[in-house]
């Protein structure tokens, strides 16, 4: 597996609506730079096993397939690449971490690996662009629907 990178965000609001809005993807066109999502396969807790998104991030575009793992307690989803055009491997995590009552340190670890090669600096740049972006759209997505 390519090497990771991990960020993380203190995110206004308890894990558990931090998590629902991550568990949420028909609304991820709304926030999280993707134009399409499609949910393939639920577990048998009603969360999404498979999505289909689509990327269309100017001279970025992928479809790719996602496959997620739900930790049973709430604070933790991981997920690997099923299938994908422009990737060959991606491995991610969202990990909640309880600050008080109404507080979540959101990490997110992120590993992707591209059909094309790239230099492992600027993968790792590009990893970091998508997760900082993706941890500030995730935190206002959260934090505007508690004001809402």
């Amino acid at each position: 597996m390519a090497d990771q990178s991990t960020q993380s965000i203190e995110v206004d609001a308890p894990p558990e609506r931090v998590m629902a809005v991550i568990a949420d993807f028909p609304s991820y066109p709304e926030w999280a730079k993707v134009r399409e999502t499609e949910v393939l396969a639920e577990d048998d807790a009603g969360r999404a096993k498979q999505v289909r998104l689509t990327l269309d991030a100017g001279p970025i575009k992928d479809v790719y397939t996602l496959e997620y793992d739900w930790a049973p307690d709430g604070r933790s989803v991981s997920w690997h690449l099923v299938k994908g055009q422009m990737q060959k491997a991606q491995h991610g995590r969202y990990e909640l971490e309880a600050i008080g009552e109404t507080r979540t340190r959101v990490t997110y670890t992120l590993s992707v690996e591209l059909v094309l090669p790239m230099i492992g600096l600027l993968r790792r740049k590009a990893e970091k662009m998508v997760m900082d972006t993706a941890l500030k759209e995730l935190k206002r997505r959260v934090e505007s629907s508690l004001a809402e």
